[in-house]
Protein backbone atom coordinates (compact mmCIF):
# COMPACT_ATOMS: atom_id res chain seq x y z
CA UNK A 1 0.00 0.00 0.00
CA UNK A 2 1.18 3.43 -0.74
CA UNK A 3 1.67 6.11 1.85
CA UNK A 4 -1.17 8.38 0.66
CA UNK A 5 -3.59 5.41 0.83
CA UNK A 6 -2.67 4.90 4.49
CA UNK A 7 -3.18 8.60 5.18
CA UNK A 8 -6.62 8.47 3.53
CA UNK A 9 -7.66 5.40 5.56
CA UNK A 10 -6.56 7.08 8.83
CA UNK A 11 -8.50 10.27 8.06
CA UNK A 12 -11.53 8.33 6.75
CA UNK A 13 -11.54 6.17 9.92
CA UNK A 14 -11.40 9.30 12.07
CA UNK A 15 -14.35 10.84 10.17
CA UNK A 16 -16.38 7.61 10.52
CA UNK A 17 -15.54 7.48 14.26
CA UNK A 18 -16.54 11.14 14.69
CA UNK A 19 -19.84 10.52 12.86
CA UNK A 20 -20.52 7.51 15.09
CA UNK A 21 -19.94 9.65 18.20
CA UNK A 22 -22.28 12.38 16.86
CA UNK A 23 -24.93 9.76 16.07
CA UNK A 24 -24.63 8.23 19.54
CA UNK A 25 -24.85 11.71 21.10
CA UNK A 26 -28.01 12.51 19.10
CA UNK A 27 -29.59 9.21 20.15
CA UNK A 28 -28.86 9.91 23.82
CA UNK A 29 -30.18 13.49 23.51
CA UNK A 30 -33.39 12.26 21.87
CA UNK A 31 -33.89 9.67 24.62
CA UNK A 32 -33.42 12.41 27.25
CA UNK A 33 -35.98 14.67 25.54
CA UNK A 34 -38.46 11.79 25.28
CA UNK A 35 -38.34 11.34 29.05
CA UNK A 36 -38.23 15.05 29.92
CA UNK A 37 -41.08 16.43 27.79
CA UNK A 38 -44.57 15.20 28.77
CA UNK A 39 -46.86 13.72 26.14
CA UNK A 40 -49.48 16.03 24.69
CA UNK A 41 -53.03 14.98 25.57
CA UNK A 42 -55.90 16.36 23.56
CA UNK A 43 -58.60 18.03 25.69
CA UNK A 44 -61.35 15.86 24.20
CA UNK A 45 -59.46 12.67 25.05
CA UNK A 46 -58.88 13.90 28.60
CA UNK A 47 -62.58 14.78 28.98
CA UNK A 48 -63.65 11.34 27.70
CA UNK A 49 -61.27 9.68 30.15
CA UNK A 50 -62.61 11.74 33.06
CA UNK A 51 -66.18 10.84 32.14
CA UNK A 52 -65.28 7.17 31.83
CA UNK A 53 -63.63 6.96 35.25
CA UNK A 54 -66.04 9.25 37.13
CA UNK A 55 -67.74 7.58 40.08
CA UNK A 56 -71.28 6.38 39.50
CA UNK A 57 -72.53 7.75 42.79
CA UNK A 58 -71.50 9.29 46.05
CA UNK A 59 -71.44 8.15 49.65
CA UNK A 60 -73.18 10.32 52.23
CA UNK A 61 -72.43 9.59 55.87
CA UNK A 62 -73.37 11.34 59.09
CA UNK A 63 -75.23 14.62 59.49
CA UNK A 64 -73.06 16.41 56.93
CA UNK A 65 -73.69 13.66 54.44
CA UNK A 66 -77.43 13.71 55.08
CA UNK A 67 -77.51 17.45 54.37
CA UNK A 68 -75.52 16.94 51.18
CA UNK A 69 -77.83 14.11 50.13
CA UNK A 70 -80.92 16.25 50.79
CA UNK A 71 -79.42 19.11 48.77
CA UNK A 72 -78.56 16.77 45.89
CA UNK A 73 -82.09 15.32 45.95
CA UNK A 74 -83.63 18.81 45.97
CA UNK A 75 -81.43 19.86 43.05
CA UNK A 76 -82.41 16.75 41.09
CA UNK A 77 -86.11 17.36 41.78
CA UNK A 78 -85.80 21.00 40.73
CA UNK A 79 -84.06 19.97 37.53
CA UNK A 80 -86.73 17.35 36.79
CA UNK A 81 -89.50 19.85 37.51
CA UNK A 82 -87.99 22.37 35.12
CA UNK A 83 -87.95 19.84 32.31
CA UNK A 84 -91.62 19.08 31.72
CA UNK A 85 -92.08 16.40 29.08
CA UNK A 86 -93.81 17.01 25.77
CA UNK A 87 -94.14 20.75 26.37
CA UNK A 88 -96.44 20.19 29.35
CA UNK A 89 -99.29 18.85 27.21
CA UNK A 90 -102.03 16.92 28.97
CA UNK A 91 -103.21 15.30 25.76
CA UNK A 92 -103.08 11.60 26.67
CA UNK A 93 -102.86 10.51 23.03
CA UNK A 94 -99.71 12.59 22.42
CA UNK A 95 -97.99 11.15 25.48
CA UNK A 96 -99.16 7.60 24.68
CA UNK A 97 -97.92 7.85 21.08
CA UNK A 98 -94.51 9.18 22.16
CA UNK A 99 -93.84 7.11 25.27
CA UNK A 100 -96.30 4.34 26.06
CA UNK A 101 -96.98 2.80 22.65
CA UNK A 102 -93.75 0.80 22.59
CA UNK A 103 -94.88 -1.46 25.44
CA UNK A 104 -98.67 -1.14 25.49
CA UNK A 105 -99.11 -1.86 21.78
CA UNK A 106 -97.00 -5.02 21.64
CA UNK A 107 -97.30 -6.25 25.24
CA UNK A 108 -93.57 -5.91 25.94
CA UNK A 109 -92.73 -6.87 29.53
CA UNK A 110 -96.28 -8.22 29.99
CA UNK A 111 -97.67 -4.70 29.59
CA UNK A 112 -101.45 -4.78 29.03
CA UNK A 113 -102.42 -3.96 25.47
CA UNK A 114 -105.40 -1.70 24.81
CA UNK A 115 -108.16 -4.31 24.99
CA UNK A 116 -110.74 -5.07 27.67
CA UNK A 117 -109.39 -8.56 28.40
CA UNK A 118 -106.24 -7.00 29.87
CA UNK A 119 -107.81 -3.97 31.54
CA UNK A 120 -111.16 -4.99 33.08
CA UNK A 121 -109.55 -6.40 36.27
CA UNK A 122 -107.34 -3.33 36.56
CA UNK A 123 -110.23 -0.91 36.05
CA UNK A 124 -112.21 -2.76 38.75
CA UNK A 125 -109.49 -1.76 41.27
CA UNK A 126 -110.35 1.89 40.69
CA UNK A 127 -108.75 4.78 38.87
CA UNK A 128 -106.80 5.83 41.96
CA UNK A 129 -104.97 2.48 41.87
CA UNK A 130 -104.31 2.85 38.14
CA UNK A 131 -102.95 6.36 38.72
CA UNK A 132 -100.79 5.18 41.63
CA UNK A 133 -99.28 2.30 39.64
CA UNK A 134 -98.62 4.57 36.65
CA UNK A 135 -97.02 7.31 38.77
CA UNK A 136 -95.06 5.22 41.30
CA UNK A 137 -94.43 2.17 39.15
CA UNK A 138 -95.64 -1.38 39.67
CA UNK A 139 -94.39 -4.93 39.38
CA UNK A 140 -97.29 -7.29 38.82
CA UNK A 141 -97.69 -10.87 39.99
CA UNK A 142 -97.47 -12.08 36.38
CA UNK A 143 -94.04 -10.48 35.98
CA UNK A 144 -95.29 -7.32 34.32
CA UNK A 145 -93.22 -4.23 35.05
CA UNK A 146 -94.50 -0.66 34.88
CA UNK A 147 -91.68 1.83 35.49
CA UNK A 148 -92.55 5.00 37.42
CA UNK A 149 -94.13 7.55 35.08
CA UNK A 150 -93.61 5.17 32.17
CA UNK A 151 -89.84 5.60 32.48
CA UNK A 152 -89.96 9.39 31.93
CA UNK A 153 -89.47 11.16 35.28
CA UNK A 154 -90.12 14.56 33.71
CA UNK A 155 -93.82 13.75 33.27
CA UNK A 156 -96.09 15.52 35.71
CA UNK A 157 -98.74 13.62 37.64
CA UNK A 158 -101.41 15.41 35.60
CA UNK A 159 -99.81 14.19 32.38
CA UNK A 160 -99.69 10.61 33.68
CA UNK A 161 -103.33 10.76 34.79
CA UNK A 162 -104.41 12.20 31.44
CA UNK A 163 -102.59 9.38 29.64
CA UNK A 164 -104.20 6.72 31.86
CA UNK A 165 -107.61 8.29 31.23
CA UNK A 166 -106.95 8.29 27.47
CA UNK A 167 -105.87 4.64 27.54
CA UNK A 168 -108.94 3.53 29.53
CA UNK A 169 -111.17 5.55 27.22
CA UNK A 170 -109.70 3.92 24.10
CA UNK A 171 -109.94 0.24 24.98
CA UNK A 172 -111.13 -2.11 22.25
Amino acid sequence: MRNYDLEFLKKFSMVIGLLMLVTLGLILFAAHLQRAIPDEVSPTAAKRTEQRIAPAGAVYAGSTGAAAQAAAHAAAMAKAASQVAYGGTTDGKVIFDNLCTACHTNGVGNAPTLDHSHWDKRIAQGKDTLYKHAIEGFTGPDGGIMPPKGGNPSLTEEQVKATVDWMVGNLK
